[in-house]
């Protein structure tokens, strides 16, 4: 793809950055650069290949999905300044 000053000066317009002019000629080839890229991989064939996350085939291990109470009530109620019946016993807030 061909670009020219004034695209470039459109381009930059649209993503509301300040260029020189002074650096329009240098941002045209390296926009130029950058799409000729770009044209390259859309010339690869990706016919049949399937999105990946990973180049490692990997799976999390993975435990049971059981409901619990955790089993540290006792260690976690014997931080509670005052307890009752294995809940904390807090101030009265609502009238």
């Amino acid at each position: 793809m061909s670009l020219d000053k004034a695209t470039v000066t459109r381009i930059a317009h649209l993503a509301r950055i300040k260029v020189p002019d002074a650096e329009l000629d240098h941002l045209v080839g390296e926009l130029g650069t950058i799409l000729n890229f770009v044209e390259q991989l859309n010339e690869v064939d990706t016919e049949g290949v399937s999105p990946i996350a990973s180049v490692v085939a990997a799976r999390l291990p993975r435990r049971d999905d059981v409901v619990s109470d955790g089993g540290y009530a006792e260690d976690i109620l014997a931080n509670a300044p005052e307890r009752t019946g294995g809940y904390f016993v807090v101030p009265k807030v609502v009238e």
